[in-house]
């Protein structure tokens, strides 16, 4: 048991518990800026966050918050997209020797592009009108799901980011779901999605269990205690302020 990495833990999960943003967003650049290598900081934090997601989808699975012919075509595109993803890390490593520089350089782009979604979320999307697309069924949206699926989930399967946040942007601006159902359905897809790219990236020998479960244990707690809070607490300037710090990591790494 190592305290200071259950501790990261702990305030990773407060936070999370706390506002709602994306473990994947806080967690992977700090393991990478206390020293953890690329490579073992993402195929570490899809480990963790398959555990953290299998009991939110059970939760929402419960409550039926899940849209399941969503989910599917989702991961219809965003499983093969994070396979396709973890071989091109195979093939930098074996043909150029960079695969630590091409994540961290990923790295910190996606992490400006979450910070960006965040506020997206947050100022843009929050209480807009209803678009063209949203008026669209799921089926007539079928393949641009799975396009969206594939791209985004190349993304998670190279940065272990965007589960979350960026699969959101995407249920809120095309379709017409509940607030309760955009969370459900994202979580539930996201493990589907971050247990595969967890797998491949463990086949690579990208996982490091110990850290994982030294990082659950403080998380657990973390995510229970801000989750607490989090209706006494105003969420929305602390999210604007994560949004800075993240923008501030990605800026760091690219």
């Amino acid at each position: 048991m190592d305290i200071s990495i259950a501790l990261i833990g702990l305030a990773v999960g407060f936070l999370v518990g706390l506002t709602g943003v994306g473990g994947a967003a806080l967690l992977t650049p700090i393991l990478i800026l206390i020293g953890i290598p690329p490579t073992l900081a993402v195929g570490t934090d899809l480990f963790y966050n398959s555990i953290t997601k299998l009991f939110g989808t059970f939760q929402h699975w419960r409550q039926k918050t899940v849209n399941w012919k969503l989910v599917g075509y989702l991961a219809a595109g965003s499983i093969p997209g994070a396979a396709a993803a973890v071989g091109l890390l195979k093939l930098f490593e074996v043909f150029l020797h960079s695969q630590e520089h091409l994540i961290r350089t990923a790295l910190g782009i996606m992490l400006v592009v979450v910070a960006a979604s965040i506020l997206v979320r947050q100022f843009v999307l929050k209480g807009a009108a209803e678009n063209k697309w949203q008026k669209k069924t799921i089926e007539e949206k079928r393949w641009m799901t799975i396009g969206i699926g594939v791209v985004l989930g190349f993304v998670v399967g190279l940065t272990s980011i965007g589960s979350g946040s960026l699969f959101a942007i995407a249920l809120i601006f095309l379709f017409r779901l509940s607030s309760s159902e955009v969370v459900g359905t994202d979580i539930a897809h996201a493990f589907f999605l971050v247990s595969v790219a967890g797998l491949l990236h463990a086949g690579l020998g990208n996982v490091n269990y110990g850290l994982a479960f030294n990082l659950l244990a403080g998380s657990i707690p973390g995510v229970l205690a801000g989750s607490g809070l989090s209706a006494k607490i105003p969420s929305r300037p602390l999210r604007a302020v994560m949004a800075a710090l993240i923008l501030i990591s990605g800026i760091k790494l690219i």
